[in-house]
């Protein structure tokens, strides 16, 4: 069985680089070799930004394991919500994959998901712990928070992301800051308003238009949303520029905490012994 570490995909090599780094820690914390695979677009990355190591994307990686005879599969999801949009769709393009393959004759494959690091209340500690820091820094200011994702379609993935607000409030205590949940942006129609408000809206009403306001995002990995010239920071920059008292913290990506590959390797150790039983 071969396990991967696998992300929604990206542009920026830095957001691969990280990927490859995470899969490596996990594999030694199972004592397995774990890849890492993007569902799409790092195949795209130029090789020379990836030390020469192009990168996997799911198909390539899953013909080529075939090739070698490999037949069973363990991913190991890393976005906040397996189970949301980006979980379903992948699954989907497995299945389909799968279907060609037996339509050609050729043999298919069996491949199973871990629940992914939203599954359990730690993204919630993880959080907490990183708006005291970042809170800390600020000294006797008392900071707004907003823990933001980018969100979409999915009423899971929203759900999770009013969860781990929640849990932050509780973490935070009754003296603590205000916290809220806000999305980078949400699709049209009444259907999707539990996705508002969107994180511009956030940052134009109190207490949430002056001060200090600390920014947790809800992303694993830089790329085109995260990071200092990511989406994500044009919009607090803009929202700065329009509120001239405010200013806008941010934490680090959750997938830079350091808890995550022990939290990563937990849900791999569970669905280990199941699958060799079976």
């Amino acid at each position: 069985m071969k396990i991967a570490l696998i992300d929604n995909g990206s542009l920026a090599a830095s957001s691969h680089r990280a990927l490859r780094a995470i899969a490596s820690e996990l594999g030694r914390l199972v004592g397995e070799e774990v890849d890492a695979v993007s569902w799409k677009h790092s195949d795209q990355i130029p090789s020379p930004e990836l030390g020469g190591k192009p990168a996997w994307t799911l198909r390539t990686w899953v013909l080529a394991q075939l090739e070698n005879g490999q037949s069973e599969f363990l991913f190991v999801p890393f976005f906040i919500s397996a189970q949301g949009a980006i979980g379903s769709a992948l699954r989907a393009d497995l299945d389909s994959l799968n279907d060609t393959l037996v339509r050609c004759g050729k043999e298919g494959f069996k491949a199973r998901f871990t629940a992914g690091p939203g599954a359990g209340p730690e993204l919630g500690r993880f959080v907490a712990a990183r708006v005291k820091a970042a809170a800390g820094r600020l000294g006797p200011s008392q900071p707004a928070v907003i823990v933001v994702d980018h969100g979409g379609p999915s009423r899971i993935s929203a759900h999770l992301r009013d969860a781990i607000a929640r849990e932050v409030t509780e973490l935070l205590g009754p003296a603590g800051p205000p916290v809220v949940a806000a999305s980078m942006e949400s699709p049209d129609g009444p259907e999707f308003a539990f996705n508002r408000p969107l994180l511009n809206e956030t940052l134009a009403t109190p207490p949430f238009d002056d001060g200090d306001v600390i920014i947790a995002p809800l992303f694993l990995l830089p790329g085109r949303h995260a990071g200092p010239g990511g989406d994500l920071a044009t919009i607090a920059r803009s929202a700065e520029s329009r509120k001239p008292g405010l200013r806008c913290h941010f934490t680090g990506l959750l997938g830079s905490h350091p808890g995550m590959p022990a939290l990563l390797a937990e849900s791999v150790r569970g669905a280990l012994p199941r699958l060799i039983s079976k």
